[in-house]
Parts: C-alpha cells; structure tokens; sequence
C-alpha cells in the first residue's frame, strides 16, 4: 500500500496517465472516493493514455461506459446500483474477465464480487489538495504500484 499526496487536478491528472501506460488487457482498477475528489479526472487521463478519443464523463445512470483505443475501456459507475447481483445483469463477467481495461468507480459497493486480483486507488480529500491510497491485490498490481511510485 502506497500513499501519494496530489496538491491539485494536474498530478492527479499526470498519475493517471501514467497508470494507463502500464495497464495490459484485462486489467481492473477501482477507484473509491467522495463525489469530486478525482475518479472521474483519473479515468479520463487514464483514457487518454489508452489513446481514446471520445470524452470521457462518468456512466453514473448507464452503469457501464465502453470506449474504444489502443484496447478498449470499460467505464463502470455503480453507485446506483442496489446491490452486486444487478452487476451480471449487464455482463459485468464478460467485461472483467475481457480483453480490455476495467474502470470501476465506487467499487466498494461491489466487493464482494471483484476478482482476487485488481488495482483499489483511493482518492480522498486532505488539507488543500488529496491523498490518493494505491492498494494493490496481485503480483501484477504490485509491479504497477511499484512503477507508479518511483
């Protein structure tokens, strides 16, 4: 577990970008945090480096987003969602278990059916700027979260 303090959107901003870089297919980062405090900053940046053109906003009424670039982008939102079991009604399986990126904002509320392996960033408001945890689950995300904090 790393935390990395971010005086204002541009770091934010740059640390996504960069995680994108690192991301493979199949790859799944869930971000938690309070409304504003940078999911939605963090996967549009994140986007970017994947070389998606389309602006990204959050799918907060759709659940899902999916975004085509160097591999496609999923976008999840699931804070409306009731509970986790609403998840397999959209193919959440298929989207995990796919060939492309996973975003999973608010995931907390769906833990208990993530995979055993992901990449937890949370964002969350301190002093005048924010601290963002990075919490990886897996050898994979280590090595990213390594990459990330050098």
């Amino acid at each position: 577990m790393k935390n990395i303090y971010l005086n204002e959107d541009k770091e934010t901003r740059e640390i996504g970008f960069k995680l994108g870089k690192l991301l493979k297919p199949g790859s799944i980062v869930c971000l938690i945090g309070d409304l504003g405090a940078g999911k939605t900053t963090m996967t549009q940046s994140l986007a970017e480096a994947l070389e998606v053109d389309d602006y990204i906003t959050s799918p907060t009424f759709t659940i899902v987003n999916e975004y085509e670039g160097k591999m496609p982008l999923y976008h999840f939102d699931v804070y409306r969602i009731g509970c986790s079991e609403e998840m397999y009604d959209i193919g959440f399986e298929e989207y995990i278990n796919g060939d492309g990126v996973c975003i999973i904002e608010w995931a907390n509320i769906i833990e208990d059916i993530l995979p055993d392996e992901y990449l937890k960033i949370e964002l969350k408001y301190k002093d005048m700027g924010r601290e963002m945890t990075l919490i990886p689950y897996g050898e994979q995300y280590e090595k990213i979260v390594e990459e990330l904090t050098k």
